[in-house]
């Protein structure tokens, strides 16, 4: 026993000199950076390709039934939208002229460009597959 108080007796000065010693424990609080700062006179140009406005709105698509009064075409990436188009006097006129060359199949891929008021279409983009 006597042992054990010696070493208490001994140990007991060194944890109190320890504590003295050593700082208190705080919480770490973060660096300050400083910002770089760059030259903001200089702009930087990025050329931006701005579509032309003609006023009409594109359907891309494939063909599900094409005439000459009107056009069904079923949407490119989505296979539940589906158009159904009026023709418009030069559409129809060039519909006409596609008709007699065997016409659209079901199936062909084509855009259509519309007047979104009335949804009649005003061009068409896209090749007739050959006639049956």
């Amino acid at each position: 026993m006597k042992s054990l108080f010696k070493a208490a007796g001994f140990a007991l000065p060194l944890a109190l000199a320890g504590m003295v010693m050593c700082p208190r424990a705080q919480a770490q609080t973060p660096a300050t950076v400083v910002p770089i700062v760059l030259d903001t006179a200089v702009p930087i140009v990025v050329n931006a390709i701005k579509p032309k406005p003609t006023g009409l709105s594109k359907f891309e698509g494939y063909v599900m039934n094409a005439n000459i009064a009107q056009i069904t075409v079923r949407a490119k990436g989505n296979d539940m939208g589906i158009q159904t188009f009026a023709l418009s006097p030069q559409a129809s006129a060039k519909m006409q002229a596609i008709v007699d060359k065997g016409g659209y199949q079901y199936g062909d891929k084509i855009t259509v460009l519309y007047d979104a008021s009335n949804m009649q279409v005003i061009k068409l983009k896209g090749k007739p597959s050959k006639a049956l």
